[in-house]
Order: C-alpha cells, then sequence, then structure tokens
C-alpha cells in the first residue's frame, strides 16, 4: 500500500517506534461498507467498540449510520458516555452489588442515555430486579444465547425461551430480546465452517423466538465480524454487533472475511539487533503485538503477526519488549529497518497503546487517543 510505504521511506529516522498506526482512508471504507451492508438488508448496525476504543472512531460508524454502540465493560462505557456518546449496550453480565451499583449510578449521571446489558440467568436478573425498583427505574435486558462459543449464554430453544418468559415477568425489567456471540467461528478451518456457524448463530435465536409465544416480540442480536455478513442476511435478525472489521487482521485474512488491504491497523516496529544472519530482533514484543495465535484458544496463525514486503520473515517468538524473527540469510534487513507488520488480533493491539497514529491520503499524521484503554472492570 503506497501511503504506508511513504511514511516508511519519509519518516523512518523521526519515527518513535514501536507504534500503532491506522490508514483513515482503509477505515474509512471498512466503516462505510458495513454501515451499507446494514442497510441493505434492513438490520441496526451496534458495533462493538472494543476494537478501537476511540472516540474519533466511534463518531465515524455513529455519522455512517450505527444506531448505537457495543461495549465490554462498565469502563468502557464510562469513558464513552463522558465522551459524549448516549446509546450504548453492555454486552456482559454485570454480576456483584459493586458492578450493579456502578450501572445505575450511570443511570442516574446520564439520565439522557439509553443503556442496557444482558442476563443468562434467572439469579441474576433477579438482583438485576431488585436493584431497579430500588433505585425506581425500568432496565432493558438482553437475553445472552450460547449459539456455540460454549461461554456466556443460555442454550438455546426450550431453556432460552423459559428464562425469557421468567425474566419478563420481573419488576424492573423490560427484556429487548435475543443475543448471541458466534466467536467460535474465529476457530474455524475455513470459510464453508464459518458460514455454517453464521447460519446458526442467527436460526438458533429465530428457533428460540418461536417457543417463546406472548415473549417473543423482542428483537434478534447477532455478532462475529467472520459470520456477521451471514447471519445479518437471515430475515427475521433485527440488529448486528460486529466489532473487529474497522480494522481486520491477520486472523479476519485467514478467515477469509478480509483481505490485506482491508487491515487498517499495522504495527510499525524497528529492527534493533541481528544477531545472526537467520536471526534479528525487533522493538514490538507482547507489550504491542500480544500473544494471539488464533481467537478463542486456537494456534492457527504462524507466528505473532505477517510481516508486509518480507514473505519469509516469521516472528517465531515475543518476550514483553522483544519480538525475535526468524528470516532468511539473505534478507536485506538491518538494524534501524522499519517493518510494517499486520497483528493476528488488532483488538488487543489497539488496547495496548495510548494512542493511534492515523494516516491521511496526503501522509498528513495525526493521532487519537484510546479513551477506553486498560478498561477492564
Amino acid at each position: 500500500m503506497i501511503l504506508w510505504q511513504k511514511l516508511l521511506q519519509a519518516e523512518a529516522e523521526d519515527l518513535d517506534t514501536p507504534l500503532v498506526a491506522v490508514h483513515r482512508g482503509v477505515l474509512r471504507e471498512n466503516i462505510d461498507a458495513m454501515a451499507a451492508f446494514a442497510r441493505v438488508h434492513g438490520v441496526r448496525l451496534r458495533p462493538h467498540l472494543k476494537t478501537h476504543k476511540t472516540a474519533e472512531i466511534a463518531q465515524m460508524q455513529i455519522d455512517a449510520g450505527a444506531v448505537g454502540l457495543t461495549c465490554a465493560k462498565l469502563g468502557e462505557a464510562e469513558a464513552f458516555l463522558a465522551a459524549g456518546f448516549r446509546d450504548i449496550l453492555i454486552a456482559y453480565p454485570l454480576v456483584g452489588a459493586r458492578k450493579i451499583g456502578r450501572l445505575f449510578a450511570l443511570l442516574a449521571a446520564y439520565p439522557d442515555a439509553h443503556l442496557a446489558t444482558l442476563t443468562d440467568s434467572a439469579e441474576h436478573a433477579a438482583e438485576c430486579s431488585a436493584a431497579a425498583v430500588r433505585h425506581g427505574v425500568t432496565l432493558p435486558l438482553w437475553i445472552k444465547v450460547d449459539s456455540g462459543l460454549g461461554r456466556v449464554g443460555v442454550a438455546p430453544g426450550r431453556a432460552a425461551a423459559e428464562l425469557t418468559r421468567q425474566v419478563a415477568a420481573m419488576p424492573g425489567l423490560r427484556v429487548r430480546g435475543l443475543m448471541t456471540h458466534a466467536g467460535h467461528a474465529y476457530g474455524a478451518a475455513d470459510e464453508r465452517a464459518v458460514r455454517e456457524i453464521g447460519e446458526w448463530e442467527a436460526e438458533c435465536l429465530l428457533a428460540t423466538k418461536e417457543q417463546m409465544g406472548a415473549a417473543g416480540d423482542g428483537e434478534i442480536s447477532v455478532g462475529s465480524t467472520p459470520t456477521v455478513r451471514v447471519s445479518g442476511q437471515v430475515p427475521g435478525v433485527t440488529e448486528i454487533r460486529p466489532g473487529n472489521y474497522v480494522f481486520c487482521d491477520a486472523t479476519q485474512v485467514r478467515l477469509g472475511a478480509a483481505t490485506p488491504e482491508q487491515c487498517a491497523l499495522r504495527v510499525l516496529a524497528r529492527v534493533v539487533s541481528r544477531p545472526a544472519p537467520g536471526r534479528l530482533v525487533i522493538d514490538a514484543g507482547a507489550k504491542t503485538l500480544a500473544l494471539d495465535r488464533g481467537a478463542h484458544g486456537s494456534d492457527a496463525l504462524a507466528g505473532y503477526g505477517v510481516v508486509v514486503q518480507h514473505a519469509d520473515a516469521v516472528i517465531e517468538r515475543l518476550s514483553e519488549e522483544h519480538g525475535v524473527m526468524r528470516v532468511a540469510a539473505d534478507s536485506p534487513l538491518r538494524v534501524g529497518d522499519i517493518v510494517e507488520i499486520i497483528p493476528n488480533h488488532s483488538c488487543p493491539v489497539a488496547n495496548l497503546t495510548d494512542e493511534l497514529y492515523v494516516l491521511d491520503a496526503s501522509g498528513y499524521v495525526t493521532t487519537w487517543p484510546v479513551i477506553a484503554r486498560g478498561k477492564t472492570k
């Protein structure tokens, strides 16, 4: 990509590496493409902000047509509410008096905000109900269904339908609908497997809805960037929650969900040592590139990122601040050179940096702070 190379050639001496760079034009194309998909298929787009944690990108998504945002943690919601965003789904079970207290404090502090969260058990829902009654408000709750990831979520079908009826009867709560996340698609062997997972992601929710009777008039929300263009086309789905699509990464490329050219986020690192002809060291380690070799425990990727324009190079191991790279003995890379890396998983990479270096078509660089960095509570 010409713009990346322009930066590398023109500013190599001045770059303070490692840094996380974003190509504004590619980012815009990715955002617009998903917004267009949502419009064509008549679904609402509520993107997950955990990928970028950045106010400027969230605003780009809203301006393109997103109805609101999804986050995983209260800390992320707090940061984005403070930045002016007012429609947020906290897609995580908020368990315990402290977490629930923080949620209702946000509802009180931002009375104009539309906040919702989820549950996957009657016991947790009852805790939320009691708090809502104490505070004199109605809390919107989604029922989280497990479509195969084996993480949070009630089983689809009868169990999810019964839980929905129980929650709907609790005071202070309003059931928004059914939601799931087919994150196990990240471990899929090929595009066919991704498609099958995406189809079931939608079908298991719709089958559950059929069993719900009077309680079955709620929304149907699906997520996951690899599967969204499958599940988001299924009639009856009303909302999609992809996140990684804004940046993409080596995992999305492996799954056929993106091309390398669509990877808007890159890590720029400098060669700091070449102690042997076939081994060099870069200044980006686990605290920059993260340790993913594939999401959700899979080990499907070779190395810790794709080194652009150096097909023979493999980042074989990481320590905290060092990346050890295997190269051909005749590789032209030398100490001081800058390498461009497509990370395996862009979400933790963004979370590990204070700011994104954003490049526009002219080569101009600005910085955007990652306002929800480290918000894990």
